[in-house]
């Protein structure tokens, strides 16, 4: 039954990471929509014309907001990851470097 849940696991990940990146769209476009709707209300509300576009301008903001959030987030993922040694490229190509022998050759 556990052996089960271990394969289960791996398959379900990719599923919810790809479930992520695709909360991002729907978040901006819901961020824009809450934004003109929060700009619509406040103008109908007092009839002062530009509080509009200030709800439009809070509701770009949130959706550049979600952005950085992704990204900041996404950058930590990737940052973890150089940190393994099989992905540590820069560190081989270093020592690759180090190990050239520049002397003269005998064949």
């Amino acid at each position: 039954m556990q052996d089960k849940q271990e394969e289960q696991k791996p398959r379900i990940k990719p599923i919810i990471e790809a479930a992520d990146s695709l909360s991002l769209g729907i978040s901006m476009v819901v961020a824009v929509a809450m934004g003109v709707g929060i700009g619509y209300l406040l103008r109908s509300l007092t009839s002062i014309g530009w509080l509009f576009w200030v709800g439009v301008a809070i509701g770009i903001a949130a959706a550049v907001l979600n952005v950085y959030k992704a990204y900041a987030k996404q950058y930590k993922v990737f940052d973890d990851l150089s940190k393994e040694p099989r992905y540590a490229i820069k560190k081989q190509l270093e020592d690759d470097e180090d190990d050239e022998d520049y002397g003269e050759k005998k064949y």
